[in-house]
């Protein structure tokens, strides 16, 4: 029997607009903006810090001595001058173009086994958590990484014939020495960045509800929260944030991601990122203690939780509707949760919405084929948090590419499926199997969000 889709959604059980993925957020574009809005419902007053913080995230900094206030202070080593250079337009990056290309969007994460002292990955001795493939003048950027691609053969069930790509990746100028065979690297692109604020208000008691585990209901989903280090605080909190939930809040996720793509120090990680053997790193000027100081980090914390989640499309299409259908019973909404009610939140316009984001936040084994083998506080090498769908349709239009999954493996949507393993390895072999009319229109529904 078919299901009706409001019979999986979650929530308070009140079935919530279809089009208003983010609730009175929500905003109808579909243009190559489509993901930079602030929240449809925003305060005069938090418009106006929205766009402080979009001057921040599109602005460049410049090496310490050679800008002006919050603009000073890149590197040592880094990835990008920009927020926007990775995310340009709020949306998703993108692997290399060609096996030589530099990593303009996409970055290598780095660990050896252990624990590090956050109770974290255990940093890389000599390159610290994460590759630097750029630097400040006198200082040698860490190395580079390029990528190759193996491709894989399969056939669906009727017969017609498709191909997923496997990535290779090697290491190149290393300045400090060989890596080392324990070390563990996990290449990331960037990902798109609406709804995040809405996800930071869904409560916790929500997200551990839909958490199992020890799998006690059989069905094969067994998600687990990962337990994350807050740095505020100095306990461990509920991760939410990044490719395995690794962050527990957006203040800490954009600290972060100021220190490792950047470069820049904050009121919450004040100290510069220079492992013991780079000298000349340590010895390199600094643009201030801290280089962005709290009133920028506020601008920039308040820019991510308020980016809008544009509208749904294609709401009374017949073809996308039944492709939801069949979404829910290939069983794909086990772990792309359709519904959550937020709770109390400090940016106002975002509590108490009903919301589509289609992930649970929750960490599950994704099987060897998307392993990367770098455990990340609780989740372990072959697990990821289910990343959210809203917005999926229109990172073509806002990006200009459509590569999917957490390195950008993925040529589509439905190679992203095919890429599913491990607890996903029914709906998987559900989608599969399916004709290809009916592939069809589950795809023209993920088009549609």
């Amino acid at each position: 029997m078919l299901l009706a889709p409001a019979a999986l959604l979650g929530g308070e059980g009140v079935a919530p607009d279809p089009a208003a993925l983010g609730g009175a957020t929500t905003r109808a574009m579909t243009n190559r903006n489509a993901f930079s809005l602030p929240a449809a419902n925003l305060s005069r007053a938090g418009v106006l810090a929205f766009f402080a913080g979009n001057q921040l995230f599109n602005g460049s900094f410049t090496y310490p001595g050679t800008g002006e206030g919050d603009t000073d202070g890149l590197g040592p080593t880094f990835n990008s001058a920009s927020c926007a250079g990775c995310h340009l337009r709020d949306g998703r990056g993108q692997p290399p173009s060609a096996p030589a290309a530099p990593m303009t969007s996409m970055l290598v994460r780095l660990s050896v086994p252990g624990t590090g002292p956050d109770g974290g990955p255990n940093p890389h001795p000599a390159y610290g958590r994460q590759l630097g493939i750029l630097a400040v003048p006198g200082v040698p950027p860490e190395g580079r990484v390029t990528v190759n691609y193996r491709e894989i053969e399969g056939r669906y069930g009727d017969g017609e014939p498709f191909s997923l790509r496997a990535p290779v990746y090697e290491l190149f100028d290393a300045a400090f020495g060989p890596l080392g065979e324990e070390a563990m690297l996990s290449p990331r692109v960037a990902p798109h960045l609406i709804g995040l604020g809405l996800l930071e208000a869904v409560p916790e008691a929500s997200l551990m509800a839909r958490a199992d585990p020890e799998d006690v209901n059989g069905d094969g989903i067994s998600g687990r929260p990962n337990m994350v280090w807050d740095t505020s605080a100095a306990v461990r909190r509920l991760g939410r944030f990044g490719w395995k939930a690794n962050q527990p809040s957006l203040r800490q996720q954009v600290a972060d991601a100021f220190l490792g793509d950047m470069g820049i120090t904050t009121p919450l990680y004040p100290a510069e990122n220079c492992p013991p053997p780079q000298s000349a790193c340590a010895a390199a000027p600094s643009g201030g203690a801290p280089e962005l100081g709290a009133e920028g980090l506020d601008a920039m914390e308040l820019y991510a939780r308020a980016l809008a989640v544009p509208a749904r499309r294609f709401i009374d299409d017949p073809n996308a509707r039944r492709g939801e259908v069949l979404f829910l019973n290939a069983g794909c909404a086990a772990c792309h949760t359709p519904e959550f009610v937020t709770g109390e939140h400090p940016v106002a316009a975002l509590a108490h919405q009903s919301i589509q984001p289609f992930t649970d936040l929750l960490l599950h084994d994704m099987g060897p084929g998307l392993a990367d083998g770098r455990p990340d506080f609780e989740a372990t090498g072959r697990e990821w948090r289910t990343p959210p769908l809203w917005g999926i349709g229109l990172i073509e239009t806002v990006s200009q590419h459509g590569f999917l999954l957490h390195d950008g493996r993925a040529r589509g949507m439905a190679e992203a499926i095919l890429w599913h393993g491990g607890e996903a390895e029914a709906a998987k072999e559900r989608f599969r199997a399916m004709g290809k009319a009916d592939r069809e229109a589950l795809l023209a529904f993920l088009r549609s969000l």
